[in-house]
């Protein structure tokens, strides 16, 4: 989101300078706040739409078809508020074909904002990761299952001795130590997130608090715990 703000607020103040849209016999003052605020509520709604789309694989993770939706979701509502504002601070006319003509430079600013986003998404923090490896050099994935081979996996539970295995393709159990299977883990990009839990950092949708601790939401739907021993390291390395 912060990086979305940034990025919008540049084209804000581009906006301003070249009086966009119609709004160039204003005071350059005026312009500033009038295209910086326009511009922040769209950077808004694309920020969080760009990391939901990713973070779900919305469009089976087809990063143009994601790109496409998020910046036309931008560029819709944005455009019916510049036509309004322009109506009511600039005394452009109120009529449809007015907003018609606003959609397109609006989407086209939409879609430079989203692309330049998408193409400064950063990598995750490794300090509780570790380096990223390719899923076949991991060997805990070797004991998935016969049913849930090839699967995504998403978390590792401990369940007594046994460690219940959140996929894609579903859930098991076998039989292990919490502590041998992170070991196991190594190379998988993932962290403790609390002393039964083993979380991919791939399979996080978002984060939220209840009940006074966070909870991390993964991709199946699950609610793997944060405990307050492991918050501080998760949180500095960007996981919420």
């Amino acid at each position: 989101m912060a990086r979305s703000l940034s990025v919008t607020f540049v084209a804000g103040v581009f906006l301003a300078l070249v009086g966009a849209l119609g709004t160039g016999a204003a005071p350059l003052a005026l312009r500033l706040v009038y295209w910086v605020s326009l511009a922040s509520c769209g950077a808004l709604i694309g920020g969080t739409l760009g990391p939901r789309a990713r973070a779900r694989r919305w469009f089976g993770g087809d990063v143009w078809r994601q790109g496409l939706f998020v910046s036309l979701a931008v560029a819709i509502p944005m455009s019916a508020l510049v036509w309004l504002s322009n109506g009511l601070l600039f005394a452009s006319p109120l009529v449809p074909q007015t907003w018609l003509v606003l959609l397109g430079p609006v989407w086209v600013v939409s879609a430079g904002a989203t692309a330049l986003n998408y193409l400064t998404e950063r990598p995750a923090p490794e300090a509780l990761t570790g380096a990223a490896a390719s899923p076949t050099s991991v060997k805990f994935l070797e004991r998935l299952p016969p049913r849930l081979a090839g699967a995504e996996l998403y978390a590792v539970e401990a369940e007594d001795h046994y460690l219940r295995l959140h996929t894609s393709k579903g859930q098991d159990l076998i039989l292990m130590r919490l502590a041998d299977a992170v070991d196991e883990l190594a190379g998988l990009e993932g962290a403790r997130t609390h002393r039964s839990w083993w979380v991919a950092k791939a399979a996080v949708v978002e984060a939220r608090r209840g009940d006074g601790r966070a909870m991390l939401v993964l991709h199946s739907g699950v609610e793997a715990p944060v405990s307050r021993s492991y918050a501080p390291g998760l949180r500095k390395a960007g996981w919420f």
